[in-house]
């Protein structure tokens, strides 16, 4: 058994088995001077340190006095690839110029490319060495999309990378086949033809093989639009895969409301949806994901509303977006802090939607998100005493330790 006594403040979580909405996320089940016992992978006891007995045989880990928090839940990343493309990056700081589409399929390109002569081993250890940086910013499950391959073969080497990385213990992962991110070169000027591939034959397989919860599609105008999206997730929901949504990202496409349509269990992104989208997402029950870090990446001023979002009781969720097609962060105090800073979110709000929140858009809100007895105990101890420090202070590299299901999986 495990003790984490010590505690400055130890922010639970704990609330109703559901996401969190309204007032309801900045609840975030504080106790003062707190102690954690840990049996194996899950949590027995929570409580204030007079409270806790803990047995005599019992290892103990002293959080002197810092807080303590769920680790972080990413329900947005891109983690499987090859190539950051920080020479790209350079090019355009020196031209001065804003992400727009036609840079993206310029970095697309360069990375598909790249991904495609990969091998399976060689993605492996790029993942795992993306996956340290996320625990080492204390988070400690991401929801983790293919999207680079575009062939058959490809998008299930990258899903079959994404489970490895959940088998052997390195980070927990939700996989979802992404392979509707973007028509590959090969399908210029023919975008039928690769809808009907990611409809006959990816989505089929993917789903099949067990690689894939989830299947995500970008819906913006030059991409997939909203007849080819809702063909796509017509198409996945058949083959038993849950829905996530790029959408409304770099314009008004409708995207929101075509997630409440399909009943999709997230819509991502969202900069561009007025207030009859987000009507619509909450008549549907869809969780908005929000991703101020890619807002900052693509050099854009137009974040989501939050402020609206929350009005509207959706049960928000933040994520980083974390991706190598513009500069991005797998740091979701950074996070923490952007949406507290840009969007008007409070610190405990944006710490619920980065954690219990996220839990349950991911359709693990019973298991991880909180620290609640019976949960996993995914923990992450932080060098700071108040835990609106995770905001205020931005740039800090706050975790201290990092544990996963009772195992430290980082230290500094």
């Amino acid at each position: 058994m495990l003790a984490i006594t010590g505690c400055s403040q130890l922010l639970t979580l704990r609330g109703p088995a559901r996401p969190r909405i309204g007032a309801e996320l900045r609840e975030l089940g504080v106790i003062e001077n707190a102690t954690v016992l840990i049996d194996g992978e899950r949590i027995v006891a929570v409580g204030p340190s007079n409270g806790v007995k803990i047995p005599a045989a019992c290892e103990t880990m002293d959080a002197s006095g810092r807080v303590v928090t769920p680790g972080f839940v990413d329900a947005h990343t891109h983690p499987v690839f090859a190539g950051l493309r920080a020479a790209g990056f350079e090019e355009r700081g020196a031209d001065g110029e804003a992400f727009d589409m036609s840079a993206r399929w310029s970095g697309m390109r360069a990375t598909v490319r790249r991904t495609r002569a990969a091998s399976e081993q060689q993605l492996f250890e790029i993942a795992r060495r993306h996956a340290q940086w996320f625990l080492r910013c204390g988070t400690t499950t991401i929801e983790a999309k293919s999207g680079f391959g575009l062939t058959v073969a490809d998008e299930l080497k990258q899903l079959k990378v994404i489970r490895r990385l959940d088998t052997e213990g390195i980070i927990r992962t939700v996989p979802t086949f992404f392979g509707a991110s973007e028509a590959p070169d090969e399908y210029r000027g023919r975008p039928r033809e690769y809808t009907d591939l990611v409809i006959r034959e990816m989505i089929p397989k993917a789903a099949a093989q067990k690689l894939a919860e989830y299947c995500d599609v970008f819906c913006e105008p030059g991409v997939f639009g909203i007849l080819e999206s809702r063909q796509i997730l017509q198409a996945a929901r058949t083959a038993g895969l849950g829905i996530r949504m790029h959408v409304d990202q770099l314009s008004d496409s409708n995207g929101a409301a075509l997630a409440a349509e399909m009943g999709a269990v997230t819509a991502d992104h969202l900069e561009c949806t007025d207030s009859a989208g987000i009507a619509s997402l909450c008549a549907a029950r869809v969780q908005p994901v929000l991703l101020p870090a890619s807002v900052y990446g693509i050099r854009s001023q137009n974040y989501a509303d939050a402020r609206g979002m929350i009005e509207a009781e959706l049960a928000i969720v933040l994520a980083t977006d974390f991706n190598p097609l513009s500069p991005s962060t797998p740091s979701m105090p950074m996070v923490i802090s952007l949406a507290a800073n840009e969007m008007r979110m409070t610190p405990a709000e944006s710490i619920t939607a980065a954690t219990v929140n996220a839990a349950y858009s991911l359709g693990r809100g019973g298991q991880i998100g909180s620290i609640e007895p019976g949960k996993l105990a995914d923990i992450v101890i932080h060098d700071c005493r108040d835990y609106r420090e995770l905001a205020y202070l931005f740039g800090v590299e706050h975790p201290v330790h990092t544990l996963l299901g009772g195992r430290v999986v980082h230290s500094r």
